[in-house]
């Protein structure tokens, strides 16, 4: 590429050697770093890419893009100095890749919770109305109907760029991707040209990266702020906080409520374990997903296709006959009735959703046997209230490891206790081994009681010391089932 191509409409002062006329590559890991490279160096939360600039003129990088000046130039090498180059690198994966969202139609979805759910159900509603369609999601990346793995919420910048740009030349007409709060606040999705925005809701989450949750609040609502005129925002307006994130947004601005008034509506007229029914624009409508956030993720994804201007006969359809994403409220069943949910939810709001989506749902005489943790090294403050949560919730409660990561699994667990209230403690056990817990709650479980997994869902490892060992909450629940009983159904909701 033409360095002139790459530098198109950015800022910089320009230090060192000559500039190239042509570059080979563009990236931020001094690892990856070869000759004809652009190294751009970036002040993360936990490396500063400064520290690295020499290694990566040592494998060959002719222009170093950053913010401070080295104290020492090195001979033959090119430095543009920025204001900022987190914000810097978005703009240049944008030009690297030639701007590939500018021939998509990309809609980004942020909130704490849904994200995952509303992206994926999107992606599989375009996918069945015909089109070719990107997903970029906790759980997958999809490239029509190619799969890639994920590993973050929403990728770097350059990974990003690189997805959709595989996704234009697959001829991809439509993009969906979850936008987490630590993406817009390390600017990763600079460059990207949005059709659209999403807000599902926000609570408590992440402060042990944002601090505050007004800081959280802000970051999530930035992403609106930078919305174009061209694009829709979509807020939920039965969230507290769904006017103030389309507060300053050039974008035009649309509401779904349950509860409020607003663009799109919908009511819950049936809600059990096989499905909800909903009546949808005065229309009656069934769908296999189960619980008040489902009718707030199918409303959202309606509301959406609506603004996209898809067909609405077509649109109500395909929802009716979607299922769920993997890891949220998935579900298996024993054959003497033990009922066995596997879900995402790792936040005291999420956990509190399903917990009253199974009490809801749930005839009366069942308990709930719900298996839960806390992962290492994020939010502290979580942990008390999701141990409360779940007791409060639950017939019976057995506190366990999640991905511990550095920490000591079992101090985890010791900050959950104190959430326990002394009126609960004779039902909460607490079980480090998480393979051992679901085992004991197979155990504890007579007919028709429901067994609640929650915190790690989709996620097939667990993370311990900087390791990951292979882990599926679901595989190790059917496991325990078939110890004790037959399995009868393997259905997702």
């Amino acid at each position: 590429m033409q360095l002139s191509q790459l530098l198109n409409n950015i800022a910089y002062q320009h230090l060192g050697a000559s500039l190239p006329s042509e570059i080979q590559d563009l990236t931020f890991d001094s690892r990856r770093s070869k000759a004809g490279s652009v190294f751009v160096a970036i002040c993360g939360s936990q490396v500063d890419g400064h520290l690295y600039i020499s290694k990566a003129i040592a494998q060959g990088a002719k222009v170093i893009v950053c913010e401070q000046v080295p104290e020492e130039l090195a001979q033959g090498v090119s430095y543009l100095i920025v204001k900022n180059s987190q914000e810097t690198l978005g703009y240049l994966a944008a030009n690297f890749y030639e701007h590939p969202s500018r021939n998509i139609q990309l809609v980004g979805v942020t909130g704490t919770n849904g994200k995952t759910t509303t992206a994926s159900l999107l992606y599989k509603l375009f996918t069945q109305l015909g089109y070719a369609v990107g997903l970029i999601s906790t759980v997958e990346h999809r490239i029509g109907k190619d799969r890639i793995p994920s590993t973050h919420t929403t990728p770097d910048a350059l990974t990003i760029q690189a997805l959709l740009a595989q996704m234009s030349e697959a001829g991809c007409e439509y993009a969906f991707m979850e936008v987490s709060s630590h993406a817009i606040d390390q600017e990763r999705i600079h460059g990207l040209h949005f059709t659209g925005g999403v807000f599902t809701n926000i609570t408590h989450e992440h402060l042990d990266y944002h601090g505050t949750f007004q800081n959280y609040i802000y970051t999530k609502k930035r992403f609106f702020d930078q919305l174009p005129a061209t694009a829709f925002a979509l807020s939920n307006a039965d969230d507290r906080r769904g006017e103030i994130m389309l507060q300053n947004t050039k974008a035009r601005k649309f509401y779904y409520a349950l509860r409020k008034m607003a663009d799109f509506k919908t009511k819950i007229l049936e809600n059990n374990l096989s499905g909800l029914i909903l009546d949808l624009e005065n229309r009656e409508f069934h769908t296999q997903l189960v619980g008040d956030f489902n009718a707030y993720n199918l409303l959202c994804v309606y509301a959406v296709a609506n603004l996209l201007e898809a067909n609405k006969e077509e649109v109500l359809q395909v929802l009716s006959k979607l299922g769920a994403v993997e890891g949220r409220f998935d579900y298996i069943q024993a054959s003497n009735g033990i009922v066995g949910i596997v879900d995402y939810a790792h936040t005291p709001d999420a956990l509190e959703k399903v917990l009253n989506t199974i009490n809801k749902v749930r005839t009366g005489t069942e308990q709930i046997i719900t298996v839960v943790g806390c992962g290492g090294d994020r939010d502290v403050v979580k942990r008390p209230l999701m141990a409360k949560i779940a007791t409060q919730y639950s017939t019976q409660t057995i506190l366990t490891s999640d991905n511990p990561r550095t920490e000591n699994p079992d101090s985890i667990i010791r900050a959950m206790e104190t959430g326990v209230p002394a009126s609960h403690k004779h039902c909460t056990l607490s079980i480090t081994d998480r393979r051992q817990a679901i085992r004991t709650a197979c155990k504890l479980a007579k007919a028709g009681d429901i067994i609640l997994v929650a915190g790690k869902g989709h996620e097939k490892y667990q993370e311990i010391n900087k390791q990951r060992f292979p882990f599926d909450d679901k595989e190790e629940l059917r496991k325990a089932f078939e110890a004790y009983s037959t399995i009868e159904t393997n259905r997702h909701y």
